[in-house]
């Protein structure tokens, strides 16, 4: 678990370029399989109870990196929150993760807006709208935000692509209590407002994921929370790029649009264990002589550098 923990810890550190605020960058790898809230401080399930019915499982039936992701299943009702950090009350803040969900199951969260105080059951604080997708288990690769507490009507729908991996981001503006959300950097919810109910705003206290029908089945993987926009800090808007395979065998592929400026490779300790000057688009990078294990893979077109985990 130690050298897991390193590996989250280097990845949030490099996986943006100068000016990063990242506050947490969670990939599961440092679970064991089971409920998460009793292992990490920023997963807290509503009844605040540890392990109990409503927490989500750690799983290693689906991943979008390494080999575990996180569990929001119908059969355990699952009612887990990811915190933010420190609850911030102003400015720009930016939630992304990974999320699968299989052909003719669901998924759903919502903004929570405020803290309930530690060891007592969750209260109720959503704001900025009912998130479902596929809610009513007919509509596979369809959903959208709500303002009622059902699914009968959106406000802004929207598709996402089933059975495979799909980038969620949430951009929250908490001086104007707006938010936007992107699915694989496509904007699909464009200045929501926070308001609920009768419910206030007073900090932005997490997301709530929470099994809404009987078909729930949504996995999370790769979460990062980010002090202000993180598309815009992003810079790799026109010089996206990707890997294949992972896991790696010998030959890392990029894909890129870019000419590719360098790739270094670092083991789960922060030691450089190989590095490449390409100088071309879409190089491919002879892994081979590397151990199986996990890296980091930092890859710099121009000023903007990205890093991704790979395995081999």
């Amino acid at each position: 678990m130690k050298k897991f923990y390193i590996l989250a810890l280097l990845l949030g550190a490099f996986s943006f370029s100068s000016n990063a605020q990242v506050d947490v960058s969670d990939d599961l790898e440092s679970y064991t399989l089971g409920p998460i809230s009793a292992q990490s401080p920023d997963w807290r399930n509503w009844s605040g109870v540890d392990g109990g019915s409503d927490d989500a499982d750690v799983t290693d039936n689906e991943s979008n990196s390494g080999s575990k992701s996180l569990l929001i299943g119908d059969n355990t009702l699952s009612d887990i929150i990811l915190l933010v950090p420190n609850a911030p009350i102003s400015g720009i803040y930016s939630i992304e993760f990974m999320a699968y969900i299989p052909a003719g199951r669901s998924g759903y969260f919502n903004m929570q807006a405020a803290l309930s105080p530690e060891g007592a059951a969750w209260t109720q604080a959503l704001m900025g709208g009912n998130v479902y997708f596929n809610c009513d288990g007919a509509s596979g690769g369809s959903g959208g935000v709500t303002g009622v507490i059902d699914c009968t009507i959106f406000d802004a729908p929207f598709s996402y692509p089933e059975d495979q991996w799909f980038k969620v981001d949430c951009i929250y503006n908490l001086d104007t209590q707006t938010w936007n959300m992107f699915i694989d950097d496509v904007q699909v919810v464009i200045d929501y407002p926070f308001e609920f109910g009768t419910q206030v705003f007073i900090e932005l206290a997490g997301l709530d994921f929470y099994s809404a029908a009987n078909t729930n089945e949504m996995y999370i993987d790769d979460v990062v929370l980010f002090k202000g926009d993180i598309l815009a800090v992003d810079n790799f808007t026109e010089n996206k790029f990707s890997v294949y395979p992972n896991p790696v065998t010998d030959i890392l592929n990029i894909k890129s649009a870019a000419s590719v400026d360098n790739v270094t490779v670092y083991d789960i300790l922060g030691k450089v264990v190989l590095q490449e000057n390409p100088g071309k688009i879409s190089p491919a990078i002879n892994m081979s002589g590397l151990a199986s294990g996990s890296y980091l893979v930092k890859v710099t077109i121009g000023d903007a550098s990205k890093t991704v985990k790979v395995l081999k």
